[in-house]
């Protein structure tokens, strides 16, 4: 676990209840805040699910489960799964792709048909059985990052780690200190750092900048993605670190 703050900062909190959707509001293209369309976003036997069996086809029907509170200095561990098969009419990319959104901006602020919060997304990808597939990336709806100093604009930037085929369980684990820095790491191991994250890219991020009063991101809600694929996490928890 090198490279990982002390665990000394604060206990670990879990953000998931194992048994409902307490503490989370659903936000599908297409639908207000709140509206858990086709019942995408479920637990079933302890573990919190993006789920299409409930769906004919995907018609873009982008996702998002938000938790209710924002963050600003935090780590933030879980472990997820891709099962199944992706939905019909989902796009080729989304294969097996999901992602945990930080820094976001809330679900109220998201005009009805957005497809993605303006945000930093923790990018998941699984392994197609060919390939090689990293996983724990950095793709930025809305936003840009610094990187060894220099602005970053590309939307996604692949990160170091292995490739995990199957319907393993993978640990990821998210560093957050604020405007300053954030790491992923994947199973333990750092993959990818950046810092200085800012709304950029696009009219509805500059929008929000501009009610902020800055375009620097300090703080945000937490969400989880729905992209087409089926996914699973489990141990969603938080460890709140001081600034």
């Amino acid at each position: 676990m090198a490279g990982l703050a002390s665990a000394e900062e604060a206990k670990w909190e879990p953000l998931f209840n194992g048994k409902d959707l307490t503490g989370w509001t659903p936000k599908i293209r297409g639908c207000e805040a709140g509206e858990n369309f086709h019942n995408t976003f479920r637990v079933q036997d302890g573990v919190l699910k993006v789920d299409y069996s409930e769906y004919k086809a995907w018609d873009s029907r982008y996702g998002h489960l938000f938790y209710a509170k924002k963050y600003s200095h935090y780590r933030l561990r879980a472990e997820y799964r891709f099962t199944g098969s992706q939905l019909s009419g989902g796009p080729d990319w989304a294969l097996r792709n999901s992602g945990i959104m930080i820094h976001s901006e809330a679900p109220q602020m998201m005009e009805k048909n957005q497809e993605f919060p303006a945000s930093l997304e923790v990018q998941l990808l699984g392994g197609d059985g060919k390939a090689e597939r990293p996983t724990g990336n950095l793709c930025t709806p809305g936003t840009h990052v610094e990187m060894a100093g220099k602005l970053e604009t590309r939307h996604c930037i692949n990160s170091t780690s292995k490739t995990f085929h199957g319907d393993q369980w993978v640990t990821i684990e998210v560093e957050v200190r604020g405007n300053e820095s954030i790491k992923h790491f994947i199973n333990g191991v750092e993959v990818i750092a950046y810092s200085k994250p800012q709304y950029g890219g696009d009219a509805h991020a500059e929008a929000l900048a501009q009610v902020a009063g800055t375009k620097m991101l300090a703080d945000g809600y937490i969400c989880l993605q729905s992209e087409s694929h089926p996914v699973e996490f489990r141990k969603l928890e938080i460890q709140v670190l001081k600034p």
